[in-house]
């Protein structure tokens, strides 16, 4: 007997008769008898690798074979559009079988909403955020809406773990599970990562029931065509999409929204039918282009990482990379939105604008060539996470007594080493400074709780990640997306020229008490910010780099200007090892420590041998140092102080707290112990112990 004979039998006719398929995939195969049973599980599959039928399939079947009525099921993403590309599909699925699909997030309008809170669907696909404002909502009868949950399956898991909105959902699912009074399977849904079971764990971490991690081998073991060039700058990036592959379907990675509304322009200027996407769009001008570029041929569009994340905008031809992704695991995702058609191959072109980045490319494809791939790391120690949910829980029941929250949580979500007393010190805590407000033994929120996170019904207090001071920009009634506020920041008297979607507008009316700007076209050069900080890059992938400069051949396919750079980078590196790292003396009397480290290891190197320097700046690459002594001395002064640091930590400069958000909730001495916990660098140990510093004079 096969997996799929375990399948309610409507379910197998309507797979094999209503859709027509044959066979299911591996994974959909190796998917069906551990969901049957009850198994917490993460799906392992590359981008459009059926994901999404592995995890549906069976619990459909569940659905069916057990009976489950009211709403069963939550589908949950990271991002809207992803949601609103999921549901006809889901919804179609759902419907075969008699069963309904509903979509809930932030652009769904309240009669819709009050619809399916009133008859809920079967399956309901949302955010956490979403969750959130459910739960504390007057106008939901949360124990009503959520009592026969059954499953919670969780698309894109790796963009949850990675960062506080991860510690975020987990709490809001053991509020769920104790309004069900029941375990909620859950299904994690992810690209390749470096550490499945750690994920799983992470996911299910103090449930009884069984957890696997389901990754059957790939299917086809066509050797994708990866190629890096070097051309300099963006306008060359556009004359080369313009005069490559035409006729044909390209999607064009760039890694911040400006680059993308840069680049569409540059591509329209030549000629190029272009389309654009990313999150700062209005869901109109996003699915307009969408919709276009899936049912176009000879095409481009222009991304961010939103387009990474599993949104289907059809069969596509190429996959352009402008400079390189952050990670590994970025790359995997976006080379599998090629090769899904017969007889077609994956593929990605990478077009290198700085010599920087060009490293950083090759240094990816030499962790990719060595089947690297970056494990998911949750943020350690969210205090700050779990104070939050004590207010939302307070909302949430509209008062909860002091005694009364452990109930909720069967476990603390990322807190193990806490005890309940230390717990307990936090919400005093929060008592004391009037974040929270304790009347009789019941908490409510307290003056500062309401000045602090009161605003528009509480919606800053639903959110773990803070919002940037964007305007709403209009085209007459059609709204087109969101920019941030300086973008209107006026130098001279000519209103500001701004482009989005491709498109540039002119000002002429900017609103800033309902944060709206109505615009005109124009043929004027104009630019968008969106400040987005740049990612530090890891120390895994900025160790590569040596590696990358050191070996013959490099491990990727180059143009012949590919080529000519990497001589000429090979040269400028011309001591640089994997055993080592470089002291190198510049005219200027400052001297360069290439440690090859990444940003944040660098920062707490530089912070320990801050005594032998008289500054120092730090990149993802090197320290650049300035001090009263020469090379020589000054590598032995660097020694000496590393060897006889202790605990090295990140400076706990303002930056690094304006990440915490909810860090009013806590104490100082705690604050610090958040983020201690989190910059603390391990790998430290690695450059302080096993590489040397080589000095080298210019």
């Amino acid at each position: 007997m096969s997996a799929f004979d375990h399948l309610h039998p409507a379910l197998q006719h309507h797979i094999v008769n209503s859709l027509g398929w044959a066979s299911l995939r591996p994974l959909q195969e190796a998917t069906i008898e551990p969901v049957l049973c009850g198994e917490h599980a993460i799906l392992l599959a590359p981008t459009a690798g059926g994901k999404t039928e592995a995890a549906i399939f069976p619990v459909l079947s569940r659905m069916l074979s057990e009976n489950w009525r009211g709403l069963s099921v939550l589908y949950v993403c990271p991002i809207k559009a992803l949601l609103n590309n999921l549901e006809p599909r889901l919804a179609h699925y759902a419907g075969l079988l008699g069963r309904r699909v509903g979509l809930w997030h932030g652009d769904i309008s309240p009669s819709r909403k009050a619809k399916m809170a009133g008859d809920p669907p079967d399956i309901l696909l949302t955010t956490p955020e979403s969750l959130e404002v459910m739960l504390v909502s007057t106008r939901i009868d949360h124990w009503r809406l959520f009592a026969d949950l059954r499953c919670v399956i969780i698309d894109e898991v790796h963009a949850f773990a990675g960062d506080d909105r991860g510690w975020h959902l987990l709490y809001v699912l053991e509020r769920l599970s104790h309004i069900a009074g029941r375990e909620i399977q859950r299904l994690g849904l992810s690209a390749t990562v470096g550490n499945p079971q750690a994920l799983c764990d992470w996911l299910a971490e103090g449930w009884p029931s069984p957890r696997s991690v389901i990754n059957p081998p790939a299917e086809g073991n066509v050797e994708p065509e990866v190629e890096i060039d070097w051309v300099g700058n963006l306008d060359n990036a556009a004359l080369v999409i313009s005069r490559l592959h035409r006729g044909e379907k390209r999607l064009v990675f760039c890694d911040s929204r400006s680059r993308v509304e840069e680049l569409a322009m540059r591509l329209r200027n030549l000629k190029v039918n272009t389309f654009v996407s990313h999150s700062c769009l209005s869901l109109e001008e996003r699915r307009a282009a969408e919709q276009a570029f899936a049912q176009g041929e000879n095409c481009v569009i222009v991304a961010t990482s939103t387009l990474e994340l599993g949104i289907d905008v059809g069969d596509l031809d190429r996959v352009i990379q402008i400079d390189a992704p952050a990670s590994v695991s970025s790359f995997l995702q976006r080379i599998g939105r090629t090769g899904r058609r017969t007889g077609s191959s994956r593929n990605c072109l990478f077009l290198a604008t700085k010599p920087e980045a060009f490293l950083q490319g090759l240094a990816l494809m030499q962790l990719w060539s060595e089947g690297y791939v970056e494990p998911i790391e949750p943020p350690a120690l969210p205090l700050h996470i779990f104070a939050q949910q004590i207010m939302a829980l307070t909302l949430q029941e509209k008062g909860i007594g002091i005694a009364d929250w452990p109930k909720w949580y069967r476990r603390f979500p990322g807190l193990r080493q806490m005890t309940e007393t230390q717990m307990r010190e936090s919400i005093e805590y929060m008592i004391e400074s009037g974040i929270l407000h304790s009347d009789q033994g019941m908490l409510g929120i307290g003056e500062a709780g309401e000045r602090h996170y009161g605003r528009k019904n509480f919606m800053e207090l639903l959110s773990v990640f803070t919002s940037p001071p964007l305007v709403r920009v209009y085209h007459g009634k059609q709204e087109i997306g969101e920019v941030h506020q300086t973008t209107f920041a006026i130098k001279d008297d000519a209103p500001p020229v701004l482009t989005l979607g491709g498109r540039t507008w002119r000002l002429k009316h900017l609103d800033w008490s309902s944060r709206r700007a109505y615009v005109e076209p124009t043929d004027l050069h104009g630019r968008s910010q969106w400040l987005s900080g740049e990612q530090p890059l890891g120390f895994e992938l900025c160790q590569a780099i040596p590696r990358v400069l050191c070996q013959e051949p490099p491990p990727v396919q180059l143009s012949q200007r590919g080529k000519a750079l990497l001589e000429e980078l090979k040269e400028q590196y011309e001591g640089v090892t994997p055993q080592n790292t470089l002291l190198m003396e510049g005219d200027d009397g400052r001297l360069t420590w290439w440690t090859f480290a990444g940003k944040i290891v660098n920062a707490a190197l530089g912070q320990s041998i801050a005594p032998c320097v008289n500054s120092f700046t730090i990149g993802d690459l090197y320290i650049s140092l300035s001090g009263n002594c020469i090379g020589s001395e000054l590598a032995d002064c660097i020694i000496k102080s590393l060897k006889n640091a202790g605990r090295i930590n990140v400076s706990l400069d303002e930056k690094f707290v304006a990440e915490l958000k909810f860090s009013e909730c806590l104490s100082g001495p705690t604050t610090e112990l958040v983020l201690c916990s989190r910059y603390n660098v391990e790998n430290l140990a690695r450059v302080i112990t096993h590489y040397p510093i080589t000095n080298i004079h210019s």
